[in-house]
This record gives C-alpha cells, structure tokens and sequence, in this order.
C-alpha cells in the first residue's frame, strides 16, 4: 500500500493518537499540567500552512535541518511562512528554492585547514 502525505483521514487518525499518547502520559506523570492550548494551536496552524507551501521533498529537508540545527530550520520557516503570508510565492517552495533559502540564512563556513610539519 503506497503512504498518500495528503489523506486527510490517516491525519486525523495520527492526530487522535497523539493526543492519546499524550494523555496517557500526563496521567502516568499525576496529572501534571500539559501545554498552554492556545501554543498547540498555533503550532498546528504553522505545521499545516507549511505542508501547504512545502513540496514533500522540502518538508522532508526541513525537517533534516530541524534535526541538526533547530535554530536555522526556524528561521526559513519563518522566511517561508512570511513570503507566503505577504502572497510573495507563485508555487510551492520546493527543494531547489529551500536549499536557496538555506544558503543566504545559514553563517558562513569556516575552511579548517590542517598543516602537518
């Protein structure tokens, strides 16, 4: 069976699970005090307009980055979502645009050159 990114019922059944896992968790914890909702929803809302101007290939990408260096996957995330937000993109951010996005935000690397005497 091939995974459709796009199907709206396997969203929502990952969705009802997570926060069955969540629950779960704050129970085993004693009822601690979960997240404010008012951030989750935010969050949600950013998730989803990100799928909706990323390519698959470039989520994926970001989400690679995400991995590695939060700070900089937040920042293009936000460049994305504020180019969209203005009606500044024609299509999707696809990989090529985003490793574009990713060169002018990312610092410069520094050469390390080793001499041996």
């Amino acid at each position: 069976m091939a995974y459709d990114a796009s199907d709206p019922e396997l969203a929502e059944l990952r969705r009802r699970r997570l926060e069955q896992l969540q629950q779960m968790q704050a129970q085993a914890l004693g009822g601690a005090v979960g997240p404010d909702p008012e951030v989750e929803r935010r969050a949600a809302e950013r998730a989803e307009m990100l799928r909706r101007v990323l390519t698959p290939e470039a989520r994926e990408r970001l989400a690679r980055i995400r991995l590695a260096k939060p700070e900089v996957a937040q920042a293009v995330e936000q460049q994305v979502l504020s180019l969209a937000a203005s009606g500044r993109l024609t299509r999707a951010v696809d990989d090529v645009t985003l490793r574009a996005l990713l060169e002018r935000i990312m610092p410069e690397r520094r050469e390390i050159n080793i001499t041996r005497r």
